[in-house]
């Protein structure tokens, strides 16, 4: 078995923009071993997103191949990926994406829930035990409004690692944060990275934020440059 989580092998995507199309990513070859912590760093419209968002099955690449755990991972039909976004990895945002509706623990527990692979109480149980680890123990039955930028965002990491994910992708995640907040943001990454098998991709223009972890690649223009 290889000892990579994702190898991306001639990643290519481009829209179609009137005439011609534009190039997002051009010829990006990545190989991330598994329980690495990675930070992908570059200026605003290098194509990180883009390339992250491939990375988890979000987006369709225009060329090339992504193999997770050395399977081809756009070679899945359609339901068999979105079963593979829901079990297999987890995705932090920039912007927090909670449910207004829905309380700190009910927002946490609704991935596992969609699929039911879970029992509800094991669930629940879990999801209070990822919640505590966090630091919030005390607003299991607040509204997202109620809470600060922080622990929004605490919240999100928290449903993003519902499911034991092998892989965590993380778009900007302090990005919205002040630097206190987005520090402990970045310190609880490391953590759930250390105890557990779970591989980190993060996205980031911050050099600090990159600067901690095990690797960086730099991405300007579409292309991984040295």
């Amino acid at each position: 078995m290889s000892s990579f989580i994702i190898e991306a092998k001639g990643l290519g995507k481009s829209y179609k923009n009137g005439v011609s199309p534009t190039e997002v990513l051009k010829g990006i070859d990545l190989r991330v071993a598994k329980k690495e912590f990675l930070a992908i760093q570059g200026p605003s419209g290098a194509g990180k997103s883009t390339l992250l968002h491939i990375l988890g099955g979000l987006d369709y690449p225009s060329a090339g191949t992504v193999l997770f755990e050395g399977e081809d991972l756009y070679g899945l039909k359609e339901n068999e990926l979105a079963m593979f976004r829901n079990r297999k990895v987890g995705f932090v945002f920039q912007f927090y994406h909670l449910l207004s509706e829905f309380n700190v623990l009910e927002n946490v527990i609704l991935p596992s829930l969609i699929k039911s692979w879970w029992e509800k109480n094991k669930v629940s149980l879990y999801a209070k035990s990822l919640l505590e680890k966090l630091g919030l123990s005390g607003r299991l039955q607040h509204r997202p409004n109620q809470l600060s930028g922080g622990e929004q965002q605490r919240v999100a990491i928290a449903r993003a690692l519902i499911n034991r994910p092998k892989l965590l992708l993380c778009d900007e995640p302090t990005g919205n944060l002040d630097s206190e907040s987005g520090r402990n943001i970045l310190n609880l990454l490391k953590q759930f990275n250390k105890e557990s098998d779970t591989t980190v991709i993060l996205v980031t223009h911050d050099k600090d934020i990159a600067a901690n972890a095990d690797r960086v690649v730099y991405l300007k223009d579409g292309m991984l440059v040295n």
